[in-house]
């Protein structure tokens, strides 16, 4: 199995109101990616209980089958599309870390 693991940084221009929408918008999105994707086991994506310490605002926790499964979640038509109209335009940085376990 592995591991996808995304940190996310919003465009600090966004009003706190609308950080709050996106983030809704990006855990209904992406945890809706269950059973649409082939391959795709969890994911969780936490946007609440941000400390101050935190340098991202949003986290991807995902888990797949295999790397071959990770492969085809990247260019995936449901995952593109959430990727290109909740994720990308209102994010600033993204970190990956994809391991086994």
């Amino acid at each position: 199995m592995v591991k996808h693991i995304i940190l996310w940084t919003l465009n600090p221009e966004l009003s706190e109101e609308e950080k709050a929408k996106v983030k809704a918008e990006i855990k209904a999105g992406l945890e809706g990616l269950v059973g649409k994707v082939p391959g795709l086991l969890e994911v969780t994506v936490h946007i609440d209980g941000r400390l101050d310490s935190s340098n991202a605002d949003v986290m991807l926790d995902s888990t797949l089958e295999s790397a071959e499964a990770l492969k085809g979640y990247a260019p995936h038509p449901a995952h593109v599309a959430v990727r290109d109209t909740k994720v990308r335009p209102y994010t600033v940085e993204r970190l990956c870390l994809d391991f086994e376990i």
